[in-house]
C-alpha cells in the first residue's frame, strides 16, 4: 500500500489495510485502542496492481488502484477509485477514473497512484505521467470528477507521496533525478503549486511528510545512496537522521513520550526488521538512535496513534499477517509484546 496504511477512524478505532494478489485486505481494532483485531477482510479488486490509502478530516478513507488489462496482446492501464466511510463497515464500490491518456500507447506509462484528501473531503489522485511529470485528478463538492491535469514537472520518479495538513491542505512531495519535488495548496480547497526542488536525492518510494506544526510540515525520505533518512523543513533547510541504509517508506507520526511532542519515526532496515526511533518534534539536534525490533516483514512498517494516545506499530510478516506492537504508556517509548492477526 502507498500512503498511510494504519488509520483512526472517527470512532476512534485503528484499521489496518494491504495489497492482496486479488483484492484488498482489512483487519479493524474490535474496541477503540485494542488490543484485539478482527479480519483479515477481503475486498475483491481483480486485476488492481498497486493501490494506496488517503484520510481527510471527515475519517473516510480513499482507495486509488491502477489496474492492468491486456485484450488482444494489447496492453491497457486505468485508474479505479473506492470510499471506506465507517471503521469495520464495507467498502464502497469502484469507480473507474478512466485512462490517464487516450493514446493506449502512452496510458500504459502511467506510474502508480497515490491519493490525498483535501479539506472539503474531495480526494486528488496523482500519478507520473508519460512524460515523468506529475498529473492529478480531483473530485469536486457534488462529486464529480474533473479531467486529469498537468502540474508539470521532470524526470519524476514513480514513488509519489501525497498527503495533507491539519487544515486540510493538500501537499505534494515526489523523488526525481533533480532532487525531492513539492507542490503545495496555498490555502484550503485552492490550487497546487509548484515549490523549489529539494537538490537531494531521494531513494524512489521512501519519501513521507508529516506536519510537525500547524501549517508546516517535514519531508523524510532515504537517501538513494544508503548514508541513512533525512529530513526537509522550509526554514531549517536539510536534516541528516542516521539510520544506515534502508529501502521502503519512511513511517512518521507524532505522539507524546515523557510528556513531551515527540516525532516517531520508523522503517525497514536491510534485514528486513523494523527499525524505530524518536525525538522531539522540529528538534532533530537532540539527537535519536535507531534500535531494530520484531521480525523479518514484507514491507515498510506504519506508524499511528491509538484511542489512548499509544504509538501503535504495525507490519506485514512474510506470512502475511498483521503484526501489531503497542506502547507501554506515555511515559516512555517502552514497547508491550508483538501480536499477530
Amino acid at each position: 500500500m502507498t500512503g498511510r496504511w494504519v488509520l483512526a477512524g472517527k470512532d476512534g478505532r485503528l484499521t489496518a489495510y494491504a495489497r492482496t494478489e486479488n483484492g484488498l485486505l482489512r483487519w479493524t481494532e474490535r474496541v477503540p485502542g485494542g488490543p484485539d483485531w478482527s479480519g483479515p477482510d477481503l475486498f475483491p479488486a481483480d486485476g488492481l496492481t498497486d493501490l494506496a490509502v488517503g484520510q481527510g478530516p471527515d475519517g473516510y478513507a480513499h482507495f486509488a488502484g491502477r489496474r492492468r488489462t491486456r485484450t488482444e496482446g494489447a496492453e491497457t492501464v486505468s485508474y479505479h477509485h473506492a470510499v471506506q466511510y465507517q471503521s469495520g463497515r464495507p467498502m464502497g464500490p469502484w469507480e473507474s477514473l478512466g485512462p490517464l491518456y487516450r493514446n493506449p500507447d502512452m496510458a500504459h506509462r502511467g506510474g502508480p497512484p497515490a491519493v490525498a484528501v483535501d479539506a472539503q473531503g474531495a480526494p486528488h489522485v496523482f500519478v507520473r505521467n508519460a512524460g515523468r511529470g506529475i498529473h492529478v485528478k480531483r473530485q469536486d463538492k457534488k462529486g464529480k470528477w474533473a479531467g486529469w491535469e498537468d502540474l508539470r514537472g521532470s524526470k519524476a520518479f514513480e514513488g509519489v507521496c501525497a498527503s495533507s495538513d491539519g487544515d486540510g491542505r493538500v501537499r505534494l512531495a515526489v523523488p526525481g533525478e533533480k532532487g525531492l519535488a513539492l507542490w503545495a495548496q496555498s490555502g484550503p480547497g485552492g490550487p497546487l503549486k509548484k515549490g523549489e526542488d529539494i537538490p537531494y536525492l531521494a531513494q524512489d518510494g521512501s519519501v513521507r511528510t508529516l506536519e510537525t506544526a500547524p501549517g508546516r510540515v517535514t519531508h523524510f525520505w532515504h537517501a538513494a545512496d544508503g548514508s541513512g533518512v533525512f529530513a526537509y523543513r522550509e526554514g531549517a533547510g536539510v536534516l541528516a537522521l542516521g539510520g544506515g541504509p534502508a529501502y521502503g517508506t519512511v513511517a512518521a507520526v507524532r505522539a507524546l513520550v515523557d510528556g513531551y511532542d515527540c516525532t516517531v519515526l520508523a522503517h525497514r532496515a536491510v534485514d528486513g526488521r523494523t527499525a524505530l526511533a524518536a525525538y522531539p518534534t522540529e528538534h532533530e539536534a537532540a539527537g535519536l538512535w535507531w534500535t531494530a525490533i520484531g521480525e523479518e516483514c514484507l514491507e515498510s512498517p506504519a506508524l499511528a496513534v491509538d484511542a489512548h494516545g499509544l504509538v501503535v506499530i504495525a507490519s506485514i510478516s512474510a506470512r502475511g499477517e498483521l503484526l501489531v506492537n503497542r506502547q507501554k504508556d506515555s511515559s516512555g517509548l517502552s514497547l508491550g509484546r508483538w501480536q499477530r492477526f
